[in-house]
């Protein structure tokens, strides 16, 4: 058994480190510090060189007499325009166009320690079954940035056991692939991030078998940076106990 447990925990410290290095590359979510919405008057901002508007479905960015123009894609990454400290990214989200700065010299990428979380404890890896939609839904979530909205397709439903209690996720994805859940439990907004923790799930087996390792229960972007358009989880799948297991909230305040 101690053996076992000795595994767990390495493998869960190589995932937190792993997870560790990739917020640490130099242009990654912590180095984003700032989130402008765009309309159709040119205009110029401190941390993004030259004047950018909106013209029609495009962006259109005015430097050193050259024009650029920028076509985002609704809800993918966005695209991105190199400058002196890092980059802009030029995104759409729910019909309205936005640039975010990404500067390698931001505060919280030259503080970061590394992502605070609970020790890894085995008892957090639960059984779960997963039951696929007869077709493919998209379950629509609010965002945290106010007017914003995130549509998702989803494959089915996640039940599994806790405490006694059957409980049950949307699962995201496709059925026949890899899973994503979003989720809050009792320790959102106390301990954890309030809107949301992502948790990965892989290819559920033949018999729809899938673990739920909340041990890796991870933040999303929005946990570090105000800048961040991330998706809320939806209230189906808003657990009513503590998940004391995978990442806490990086930030005061967001705890008590």
């Amino acid at each position: 058994m101690t053996a076992t447990l000795d595994q767990f925990v390495d493998e869960w410290q190589r995932w937190h480190a792993e997870r560790n290095d990739g917020l640490r590359q130099p242009l990654g979510w912590l180095s984003l510090t700032a989130l402008h919405w765009l309309d159709e008057t040119p205009t110029s901002f401190d941390e993004a060189p030259g004047r950018w508007h909106v013209d029609g479905d495009s962006v259109i960015h005015e430097l050193d007499g050259e024009t650029t123009t920028y076509e985002p894609v609704e809800g993918a990454p966005g695209l991105e325009a190199e400058f002196d400290r890092g980059s802009v990214e030029i995104i759409k989200r729910t019909g309205r166009f936005g640039i975010r700065i990404h500067d390698r010299t931001a505060p919280a990428l030259a503080s970061f320690t590394g992502v605070p979380a609970y020790e890894p404890d085995p008892s957090w890896v639960l059984a779960g079954r997963f039951e696929a939609f007869d077709e493919q839904q998209i379950v629509t979530t609010g965002a945290v940035v106010d007017g914003l909205e995130h549509h998702h397709p989803a494959a089915g439903v996640i039940r599994f056991g806790y405490d006694g209690a059957d409980h049950e996720l949307v699962a995201f994805g496709e059925d026949g692939g890899p899973l994503r859940i979003l989720f809050t439990d009792a320790t959102s907004g106390v301990t954890t991030y309030p809107a949301a923790r992502i948790l990965q799930v892989d290819t559920p087996a033949a018999d729809g078998t899938v673990t739920l390792d909340f041990t890796r229960a991870a933040n999303l972007p929005c946990a570090f940076t105000d800048a961040a358009t991330c998706p809320i989880a939806p209230p189906q799948n808003r657990l009513p106990f503590a998940v004391e297991a995978g990442e806490r909230t990086p930030r005061a305040g967001e705890s008590s």
